[in-house]
């Protein structure tokens, strides 16, 4: 089972695979003086101008050196915040360690009666401490959700635990640690661990109900609807999830749209559990465009930077400019002498020069009739796939019409004809004939098949729900006492409905032919969309194939498949040794879903 989870922290959506808090920080200081460069990069960072930021934070660390202790600790807290902020996760843990060595290294205790004045801020170390302990914390869970190693999670849940030791009633430290207890109940929650998972999540919406945060308490309320909707009681997640857009229905802020987008999608499942059709409406009302064009951008830039201040690769970087240079010069002297040789060459051999002419016309003549062999060959080869996927084309667009048809037409007629029977029935004084009972369990008989066969058609949690949930609705399908297929599916989102289905089709197809021929017990169906594409890789612990005999992709569909992807300008690969199972990696350049007015 996939769905959104609700951070109370960051009010991102998450996959039951990953969740991790992102904070913003809200420095709170004790009476120390900052340079002036410090609080320009500290401002770029709260505008979310983390290049000029970064470039500035460590301009200070490297050249200017920070004026204080207090200075020290706040530079590399948001140098650190930066990294954690573009997703750079170790650099990130780097900085977070050299933060909470400072904490316990200076002694930071100035008198609070120190007048205040312009250059002179409130240090404030139980927040600081708190929020680089999440954050670190964080980095770990999110190395873990990429690489899958238990010991990332388990000091994830360390430094989350730590902050929960801050012994403080501070409104900003109460803050931080419902964001630990939120993430710390997402992980027991992905461990299946629901009674442990719920206690923390109620604990993070008792710190938010107590500082009078009703975004966070619905976003938190949102993951302890997730924990109820892991647990299959969907009747107490669809109250959780109703209770808290409730709290927020009337706030207008950018992070109550975005709680109530994720709470709206994650209602919409839970109401299609329950065989509620107002799945579809609140379906509907949780669609809202995504541009990840900016992190991109944001995480290049921060690498730059990086790069740029890093003196030792600007070292080894200059020594490089120094060798190229002399290699050039002698690549020069070496040209020189050779084209003296070449012309002297030529003065002794200009007697051959015409025949040596009339062979190269001829070679020359040679590879041109082999060029366009070449050519034609390859334009049948086209023409065969362009052919080929055309089939597929319509038979997918026949197959999405006939579907329509019946779900929307016939189904709509049948239904109509039994509450004209049903009227019928109501109008008889005494018992109704039986031919109208037999009439209406027919006409019931055969609403269940049109349904059966749209479904066989084109699957209608595709349409609806998208690839997520229709992959894991087809391995719930598939998997049987002879052979279990799991699914692994990290963050994706609503495409393109014709690049859906084309997806989904292959994914099928791969799947049929793990059924018919591999014989294996269990199989796995990984998605995910890395650097602007799709991922799909698929893998089993069959009995394999001799590669060898497979050249052309012929004989198991996967002629079909081939031509497919080569239309949408992606690569195929399988990898299969016999008794050694398969693994089949495709990746396809996504198309974009149909921008959606929201006026």
């Amino acid at each position: 089972m996939i769905f959104f989870h609700l951070s109370t922290s960051c009010l991102f959506s998450f996959t039951k695979e990953e969740v991790v808090s992102n904070t913003t920080s809200s420095f709170v200081f004790q009476n120390y003086t900052l340079s002036e460069n410090y609080k320009k990069a500290k401002i770029f960072y709260e505008n979310k101008d983390y290049a000029n930021s970064l470039r500035l934070a460590l301009k200070i660390s490297e050249s200017d050196n920070p004026k204080n202790e207090v200075e020290l600790i706040l530079l590399n807290h948001l140098i650190a915040n930066i990294y954690y902020a573009t997703r750079n996760n170790k650099n990130a843990l780097v900085y977070h360690k050299k933060t909470l060595n400072y904490l316990k290294e200076f002694n930071l205790s100035v008198d609070k009666n120190e007048i205040n004045s312009d250059n002179i801020t409130y240090f404030d170390k139980d927040y600081i401490t708190s929020e680089t302990l999440l954050n670190y914390g964080n980095a770990f869970y999110r190395l873990n959700i990429r690489d899958n190693i238990k010991r990332y999670k388990d000091s994830a849940l360390y430094y989350y635990n730590e902050v929960d030791k801050i012994n403080t009633l501070k409104n900003n430290v109460l803050e931080v640690k419902s964001k630990a207890y939120n993430n710390i109940s997402s992980i027991y929650m992905n461990d299946s661990l629901y009674e442990k998972a719920k206690y923390y999540a109620i604990k993070s919406i008792g710190i938010h109900k107590k500082i009078n945060n009703k975004v966070n308490e619905a976003a938190a309320l949102g993951t302890l609807s997730s924990i109820y909707l892991s647990e299959n009681n969907f009747a107490e997640a669809k109250k959780t999830y109703i209770n808290a857009l409730d709290l927020i229905r009337n706030i207008k802020t950018d992070k109550a749209v975005l709680v109530r987008e994720k709470l709206y999608f994650n209602l919409a499942y839970n109401l299609y559990k329950l065989k509620d059709y107002k799945a579809y409406d609140y379906q509907e009302l949780s669609y809202i465009i995504k541009d990840s064009l900016r992190d991109n951008e944001f995480r290049g830039m921060i690498a730059e930077i990086t790069e740029k201040y890093n003196f030792d690769n600007k070292k080894e970087l200059f020594q490089k400019q120094e060798e190229n240079k002399r290699l050039k010069d002698q690549r020069i002297f070496w040209m020189i002498g050779i084209g003296a040789f070449i012309i002297i060459l030529s003065l002794l051999f200009w007697v051959n020069f015409y025949k040596l002419k009339q062979k190269n016309l001829r070679l020359k003549l040679s590879q041109s009739k082999l060029i366009q062999n070449q050519n034609l060959e390859k334009v049948r080869s086209e023409s065969q796939v362009r052919i080929l996927n055309a089939t597929i084309d319509g038979k997918e667009t026949e197959r999405k019409q006939i579907a329509e048809t019946l779900h929307d037409s016939v189904s709509a007629l049948l239904s109509s004809a039994n509450l004209h029977l049903q009227a019928t029935r109501s109008q008889l004084k005494g018992d109704a004939p039986i031919e109208i009972d037999k009439t209406q369990k027919i006409i019931t008989e055969a609403s269940q098949k049109i349904r059966d066969l749209s479904h066989t058609l084109v699957s209608s949690v595709l349409l609806k729900f998208g690839l997520k949930f229709a992959i894991n609705d087809m391995a719930d399908k598939y998997s049987n006492s002879q052979i279990e297929i799991d699914t692994k599916i990290g963050e994706t989102r609503r495409y393109h409905q014709d690049f859906e289905i084309k997806v989904y089709n292959i994914t099928q197809e791969f799947v049929n032919n793990i059924l018919k021929h591999s014989k294996a017990e269990k199989a796995v169906i990984r998605l995910d969309e890395v650097n602007g594409k799709l991922s799909l890789k698929i893998t089993d612990d069959g009995v394999g194939f001799d590669k060898t005999k497979i050249t052309n992709k012929d004989g198991l569909g996967l002629n079909q498949i081939d031509a497919r992807i080569q239309m949408m300008q992606g690569t195929f690969n399988i990898d299969s040794t016999k008794k050694q199972g398969t693994v089949i990696k495709v990746v396809l350049p996504i198309l974009e879903k149909d921008g959606i007015n929201l006026a």
